[in-house]
C-alpha cells in the first residue's frame, strides 16, 4: 500500500520541484496515510482523499504563509497526537531542511553525438 502512496505523491513532489522545492515522506508517514486511506469495502481508493486532507491541503496553507522556500525539502512525518483521535492519536507533521538541488537540465546541442 505505501507504494500505491509512493505514486500519488509523485505529482505534489513535481510541483513542489517546479517552486525549487523537495518532498520527502518517511515511511513512518506513507503507513499513516495508507491506514488513514483504506476502507475494506472500498480498498485504496479512499487514499486520494486521505493524502488531500492529510498532506497536500495542510502543505498548500503552509506554503501560503511561507513557511518553506526555494532550496528547502519539505519532510512529511507523523507524531503521536493523544488529543488527537480523528487520525487514530497521530497527526502529520511538515518541516524544512536545506539542500534541495532541482535536476540538472542538459541542453541537446545540434552536430552533438
Amino acid at each position: 500500500m505505501t507504494r500505491i502512496v509512493d505514486l500519488m505523491v509523485v505529482r505534489v513532489a513535481t510541483q513542489l520541484s517546479g517552486q525549487g522545492m523537495g518532498l520527502e515522506l518517511t515511511e513512518a508517514v506513507k503507513h499513516h496515510l495508507a491506514e488513514q486511506g483504506y476502507d475494506p469495502t472500498m480498498g485504496a481508493r479512499p487514499l486520494r482523499r486521505a493524502l488531500q486532507r492529510l498532506v497536500e491541503d495542510p502543505l498548500s496553507e503552509r506554503l501560503l504563509h511561507k513557511e518553506f522556500s526555494a532550496g528547502d525539502i519539505v519532510v512529511v512525518d507523523v507524531e503521536d497526537a493523544p488529543d488527537d483521535d480523528s487520525q487514530g492519536g497521530r497527526q502529520v507533521v511538515f518541516r524544512a531542511t536545506a539542500g534541495f538541488e532541482p535536476p540538472t537540465v542538459e541542453m541537446a546541442v545540434e552536430g552533438a553525438e
